[in-house]
Parts: C-alpha cells; sequence; structure tokens
C-alpha cells in the first residue's frame, strides 16, 4: 500500500467533518473543564455505524470460537484477494479515526483505545466463550466503558516482577487485593480487566502466575478514583483502582480453570502491549499532520523582520524536517494496514520499534511546532501547545522509550 484509496479519503473527510462539528467546539470543555469524552465517542460509533459493524464482528468471533471448541477447523488466512481487502480495509476503517482525532483531541483517542482495543480485545482474545458473551459485545460498542488495569504504583517499566496485587484462592473463589494506578478510564469504567498474581505459597514472587481478572464497578471492596490531574491528555480521564477483598468466582477469571492452570496472563498481557503499540504510528501521524498544517499556515502570515518567517530557512528546515516524519510515520500506518490484509502481525521487537519511532517524531515535532509559533506557541489558545503536552506521554505509556530500545535490542541480540 503506497496511498489512501479514494473511499479512504471518503470515510477521511466524513470523520473530519463529524470531528468539526460535534469535538472541535467543545476542545475547550474537554481539555480544561468536566466533560468526559465518552458520549461523544459513542455517538462516532453511532454516525458510521461502528458500533453496528463491531455487533458483526463480535457475531463472527464468536461463531469461530464455539467452531474452535467443538473441534472444527478454522480458517484464519486469508484465502482470496477479497479476503485480504477486506481485512486491509477493515484495519484502515480502525486507524483513520485514530489519525483524525488525534488532530485535535489525543486523550479520546487513549480513552476509546483502552476500552475497545486493549480491555474489548483481551476478553475476545483470553476469556471463555460464555465470558466473551457476558461482557465481550458491550465493550466493542462502547455501551460499555472498559479500563485494563496493570500499572502499580510501585511496579512502572518492571509490570509483572513489581506487581504485588494478589489473587488468593479460596475454594471456589478467589480474593483480590492490591491497587493500580495511571489506569485509563478508571474513574468512569464499566467494565475492568484486572491483573495480578496468584498468591503461590513457596513460589517466588517474580515467577508467581500472573491472572487476569473481570471486574464490574460497585463490586464490594473495588474503589474507583477521581480522575487524576495531569500533564496532557486532559480527554482521556485517568485514575487509580483499589481493591481490598474483593471476591471473585472462576466466572470472573478471564480463560477459566484453563488460565489458571497456563498462568497465561503474562503472555496474553504482552500481546496487548503488542496490540497497543502498533496504534502509536497512527496517533503519531494524526499529530504530526495537525502540527505540520498549523506550522506551515503560521509560517506564511507571520511577519518578521520585514516578511513572512517561512522565508527564513531555519524555519524551512523544521517545516521539511515535519514533512519527512510525516511521510515516515505514514508509510508505517501503510505497514500496519498491509499486515492486517496478508495476516501477518508485527512481532514484538516491530510493535516497539514503530512506536519507538513515532513518539519521538511526534514529539519532536510538536516541540518544533511551538518553537515554531515562538511565544504563541507556549499559550493555551494555539492548538500546538496542547498537541505538545499531549504527544509526551506517547514515550511513556505501553512502554517507555527506554522498554522499546531494550526490546528491539534482545531481538537482534538473539540470534
Amino acid at each position: 500500500m503506497i496511498e489512501w484509496t479514494e473511499q479512504h479519503q471518503m470515510i477521511r473527510d466524513a470523520v473530519r467533518r463529524f470531528i468539526d462539528a460535534e469535538i472541535v467546539p467543545n476542545l475547550d470543555e474537554l481539555e480544561h473543564g468536566d466533560m468526559p469524552p465518552y458520549d461523544i465517542l459513542r455517538k462516532l460509533y453511532a454516525t458510521f455505524g461502528i458500533d453496528e459493524l463491531n455487533r458483526a464482528r463480535f457475531a463472527k468471533m464468536i461463531e469461530k470460537a464455539t467452531a474452535a471448541e467443538a473441534g472444527a477447523p478454522v480458517e484464519d488466512a486469508p484465502r482470496s484477494d477479497a479476503d485480504r481487502g477486506d481485512r486491509g480495509d477493515g484495519a484502515a476503517m480502525q486507524l483513520i479515526p485514530i489519525i483524525e482525532l488525534c488532530r485535535h483531541c489525543p486523550g479520546m483517542v487513549t480513552a476509546m483505545g483502552v476500552s475497545v482495543g486493549l480491555t474489548g480485545s483481551a476478553v475476545m482474545s483470553k476469556g471463555t466463550i460464555e465470558q466473551k458473551e457476558r461482557w465481550g459485545l458491550d465493550l466493542l460498542t462502547f455501551d460499555k466503558i472498559g479500563a485494563w488495569a496493570i500499572t502499580e504504583p510501585g511496579s512502572g517499566s518492571d509490570a509483572f516482577g513489581g506487581m504485588r496485587a494478589t489473587a488468593r484462592r479460596e475454594g471456589d473463589e478467589f480474593v483480590l487485593d492490591g491497587s493500580k494506578t495511571f489506569i485509563t478510564n478508571g474513574p468512569y469504567a464499566d467494565t475492568i480487566v484486572f491483573i495480578c498474581k496468584l498468591d503461590e505459597p513457596g513460589a517466588e514472587p517474580r515467577d508467581r502466575k500472573i491472572l487476569q481478572f473481570v471486574l464490574e464497578r460497585g463490586l464490594p471492596g473495588l474503589a474507583q478514583s477521581t480522575p487524576a490531574r495531569k500533564m496532557g491528555m486532559h480527554s482521556s480521564p485517568t485514575g487509580e483502582l483499589y481493591l481490598s477483598g474483593v471476591r471473585a468466582g472462576m466466572d470472573r477469571l478471564l480463560g477459566g480453570e484453563r488460565a489458571l492452570a497456563k498462568g497465561a496472563g503474562r503472555s496474553s498481557a504482552k500481546d496487548t502491549f503488542q496490540t497497543e503499540r502498533s496504534g502509536v504510528a497512527a496517533m503519531a501521524l494524526g499529530i504530526v499532520e495537525r502540527c505540520l498544517e498549523l506550522s506551515v499556515a503560521y509560517a506564511k502570515e507571520r511577519v518578521q523582520f520585514g516578511q513572512p518567517i517561512g522565508q527564513f530557512q531555519l524555519i524551512q528546515d523544521k517545516l521539511a524536517r515535519m514533512e519527512v516524519a510525516r511521510l515516515n510515520l505514514q508509510n508505517l500506518v501503510f505497514r500496519v494496514i498491509e499486515g492486517a490484509a496478508t495476516g501477518r502481525p508485527m512481532t514484538l521487537a516491530e510493535a516497539s520499534a514503530l512506536k519507538l519511532y513515532a513518539a519521538r517524531a511526534a514529539v519532536e515535532v510538536a516541540m518544533e511546532a511551538v518553537q515554531v509559533f515562538g511565544g504563541n506557541g507556549y499559550m493555551s489558545e494555539y492548538r500546538v501547545e496542547q498537541l505538545a503536552r499531549d504527544a509526551k506521554v506517547l514515550q511513556i505509556y505501553a512502554g517507555t522509550d527506554e522498554m522499546q530500545i531494550r526490546a528491539i535490542a534482545l531481538d537482534l541480540l538473539k540470534a
């Protein structure tokens, strides 16, 4: 894939019209007020039929899972050019709204992506059929808000080794204790995938099984904090979760008895990180496109020393580097779409390389945009200020830059 198709451009233009009508007028309220993003996101889903598309996708996934459980053969690879085209278009349909939203309000993408892309996908990929039917559909259609809870106050990048949240087996139930921090959608989540360690006496704490439980708002012993104040992504509510003696039956253990036997929560969480990292290219592309667009317009109209600043070579250098970053990010997005079309997902190292470059490019371009605007770029009325703050978290969540470098290097050295 080397360019957007005419159909993709039509979808993009329609999404832009929605954003201009529904999001741009509310940017200040989303950024500085008390407006959670969920009602607007649900309207986006309804307007473009994303909820119905995901409903149909859910039905196919349940059909496939039921067939697999019955022992019927399941064909995973695309069988024709039409199949590959459908898969590619499906991936593009998911990425185009992300790109367009990130041109104005990246936090909304984080809120949406964690709810549908992480929480919903965790349930649909690792849950039993009963669990998928119980929680999956509401998450995929955005009828319920989801949170994926792995990070703890003392763990940071050492998510598994530093994990202190536990599940203690008591008969047919588990007793969950612990706290989670930096949880996207935490304050408003209806459904939470809670990741913790099995309390295994005699086993080294770092080696204990990782389990995932599906919890719901209002369970006794579960407390959700109010939204936290933070540097950027203000339209993505972030908070803390506190669990004290929360009781969860086997029906809430993601994957059920088989997950308990295998302790597969560690690999499942890594798969989720891989998916999350792949999506950062689309987020970065949206931020970079908008920063470049605003910078070019400002360079044409801002006059200093008797001429538009776009006539100065140092400003031209900044704009040229922004365009190079835009082209590179667009090609990475096309790579993700092609991978979906051919049924070849990225490896963890490839996704880490993508995220490392995309996050750094977004931050560099956004900060250069502030520089182009000078003093105006430091003021909140000029949107490059917001985009610079929002871009920074791309280097932190889903694994810091340093963790991406480690993942890439270890993959290179293992040969």
